[in-house]
């Protein structure tokens, strides 16, 4: 069975989140069921606010079990594998980076198959590759990183408007995809790296 370019993108999304969520939930000590659950949010939240908005319902995941197996599976790796991993936040970081390109694309795809403006389809991209990332920081009672100094959702958005610029310009939709997430997985690298923010408006 051949295999697309955007379930590609949507497996490696899937995998890259839910390593994200299950390193995030291992850092507050939760247990097995706490980090499976904290995994599933993180992997599937974004989506699932994206499919809501578009009245695509049931959601993605409750349409294919194998969603649900493929984050289980590899919460349950990464969870084996957690005593040869020593820089967790770091793991973290890049996984969370990776996740959020690839999750980018996905909600930017769904909003050019339903018809609709790029600017939607950008805010599309941005909610898939954000929310995700939103709930799993607020049930481990963190600030999002939305909302903290680091760049995220500014990411997402350039990252929408390259994709725009890329297919204006006659560039193959395979390379634009690819790299869109590349733009957006280095970007954020570098603005952490480089500790680069928004302004901050101090009342």
């Amino acid at each position: 069975m051949e295999i697309s370019t955007t379930e590609t993108i949507e497996i490696l999304g899937i995998i890259s989140f839910a390593i994200s969520g299950t390193f995030a939930a291992m850092q507050k000590r939760l247990d097995p069921f706490g980090v499976l659950i904290i995994a599933f949010v993180t992997a599937i939240g974004g989506g699932t606010v994206r499919d809501l908005l578009l009245g695509d319902t049931p959601v993605a995941w409750m349409r294919d079990v194998k969603t649900c197996l493929l984050i289980l599976f590899t919460s349950l790796l990464t969870i084996f594998f957690k005593t040869h991993i020593k820089k967790f936040k770091v793991t973290l970081f890049l996984f969370d980076s990776l996740g959020l390109g690839l999750f980018t694309m996905l909600g930017l795809q769904k909003g050019i198959a339903f018809g609709l403006s790029p600017g939607i389809c950008i805010a599309l991209g941005t909610i898939t590759g954000c929310f995700g990332g939103i709930i799993r920081d607020t049930l481990l009672n963190t600030i999002p990183l939305l909302f903290r100094k680091e760049v995220y959702a500014t990411a997402c958005i350039f990252g929408g408007m390259l994709y725009f610029l890329l297919i204006r310009f006659n560039v193959d939709v395979v390379m634009a995809k690819l790299g869109v997430i590349a733009f957006i997985f280095a970007f954020r690298i570098i603005v952490v790296w480089y500790k680069l923010s928004l302004p901050k408006f101090v009342y």
